[in-house]
């Protein structure tokens, strides 16, 4: 027999999904700026926008290779996008990438 689930439905589920996975991202967050071990996202945003002209489309606090990094998607006035990596802690641009 075969279960017909609404298309609504569905939406609402994932929906739900990614919001508790949000949270998690958020507490998790929250948790490593107050005990010292990253800097909060707008300090790095300042410190990017002093340095580079260009809008932020995403950011997210990943962990690669031991260490726990802001991936940040910048859209340059030249329309190309980037995508760099700065250290958490420090704040250390890592790289640059064209997307």
């Amino acid at each position: 027999m075969r279960m017909r689930v609404p298309l609504a439905l569905l939406a609402a589920l994932a929906a739900a999904g990614v919001a508790a996975r949000a949270d998690e991202d958020h507490d998790r967050a929250l948790s490593l700026r107050q005990h010292g071990e990253i800097l909060p996202l707008a300090a790095i945003l300042g410190q990017i926008a002093a340095r580079r002209h260009g809008r932020v489309l995403e950011a997210e606090l990943e962990e690669k290779g031991g260490r726990i990094v802001y991936e940040i998607e910048l859209l340059g006035p030249d329309d190309i996008v980037r995508e760099m990596t700065v250290d958490a802690k420090t704040g250390r641009v890592l790289s640059v990438e064209d997307e």
